[in-house]
């Protein structure tokens, strides 16, 4: 058996009297970080990279990592076909989790609580700002559905790019109405910071109240062991 190799966390680690009174602010500022870092060290090669955790109806978990392309004082969130596994895995049970995990930076954050669809417009919008291959793979991808062969796929690629060629306009590739996005409306936000010996720093954010990622009153703070 190969010797394992060791990491020693040894981050700057996070204590209380750093925290602001609702989360919204640290969450803004980490994920700035951690794309100011890929665009000055480039050990961050994605950073907005978020690990998605659903249930199916059947009480089997899944996980798999996505791109946060929304994150608002609402929560992070994500864009995606309705039919694939994550898709009906919320449709029977909104109930998730979220992490966005930054290795060299020795942080991570966690998010738990419900999804929600973000609106019409929010997901107009983004469809609008993808590159027409992507728009167009939105609707030929059947997603998390078998497929017998590679070609099948891109040849349903070709038929759309038929049917809606580039014009190099926004609106060439309508938005299909099985395709949006959900916000992950959380309960919890655990800032997680590496500390040495494994004496990690873990403080989480729990809702007291209705208010959004940025509202004080809206949340309580507790340290929980590494």
């Amino acid at each position: 058996m190969q010797p394992i190799k060791r990491w020693d966390y040894a981050g700057e680690g996070l204590v209380e009297h750093e925290l602001p009174p609702a989360p919204w602010e640290l969450v803004d500022h980490w994920v700035q970080d951690a794309r100011a870092r890929q665009d000055d060290k480039g050990d961050v090669p994605e950073p907005d990279a978020i690990s998605v955790a659903t249930v199916g109806g059947d009480g089997q978990p899944h996980v798999r990592t996505v791109l946060m392309r929304y994150l608002a004082q609402d929560g992070p969130g994500f864009y995606t076909n309705f039919g694939s596994r994550k898709g009906l895995d919320l449709e029977q049970n909104p109930r998730i989790a979220a992490a966005l995990t930054w290795p060299p930076m020795y942080r991570a954050i966690r998010f738990t609580g419900v999804a929600q669809r973000l609106s019409t417009q929010i997901v107009t919008d983004y469809f609008r700002s993808r590159p027409y291959g992507s728009r167009i793979g939105a609707w030929a991808s059947h997603q998390s559905q078998p497929v017998t062969t590679r070609a099948q796929l891109e040849a349903a690629v070709a038929s759309y790019e038929e049917k809606w060629p580039d014009t190099g306009s926004v609106e060439d590739v309508p938005l299909p109405d099985f395709w949006g996005g959900y916000v992950v409306r959380c309960d919890e936000v655990e800032f997680w910071a590496g500390r040495s010996s494994r004496l990690h720093d873990r403080l989480v954010y729990v809702r007291t109240g209705d208010g959004d990622l940025a509202e004080p009153g809206s949340w309580r703070v507790e340290r929980r062991q590494p």
